[in-house]
């Protein structure tokens, strides 16, 4: 995915709309690393969806408020994160209603790619728990 001079900028700052959605915003995908991609393949399958690549959380956190909410805002409670590591991290993003598709236990071993569907941490079960709202 290519990014824009407004993006590489924002990239500096731990997170960014990486993708707008398409028509009214109903969800939001958060993706970081190789993640993206996935995010990126559920997002070209659904509408009302944003992408929002998050390179580095804590950096994001440090912003001020009006940017974090232009990014992630409060009234969109339908989030999914997408996580290769372990899940817990994610909460305090996607919140209560939320859903984060990644690992839950640790330990295992093979090629990211067998990991990724061992694991279920693919693009149909991001656009299953997107449309699970």
């Amino acid at each position: 995915q290519s990014r824009s001079e407004a993006q590489i900028q924002d990239a500096a700052k731990g997170g960014y709309v990486l993708a707008k959605e398409k028509g009214e915003l109903k969800a939001i995908i958060i993706a970081t690393g190789s993640e993206v991609s996935i995010a990126m393949d559920a997002y070209a399958q659904l509408e009302g969806v944003r992408v929002v690549s998050m390179p580095c959380a804590e950096l994001f956190m440090t912003q001020d408020a009006a940017y974090r909410e232009a990014v992630l805002p409060a009234s969109i409670r339908a989030r999914v994160a997408v996580e290769a590591a372990h899940v817990d991290y994610w909460w305090k993003f996607v919140g209560l209603d939320g859903k984060v598709i990644g690992m839950t236990t640790y330990g295992e071993s093979a090629p990211a790619k067998d990991l990724f569907q061992h694991f279920g941490i693919t693009s149909q079960a991001v656009i299953e728990a997107v449309q699970s709202y």
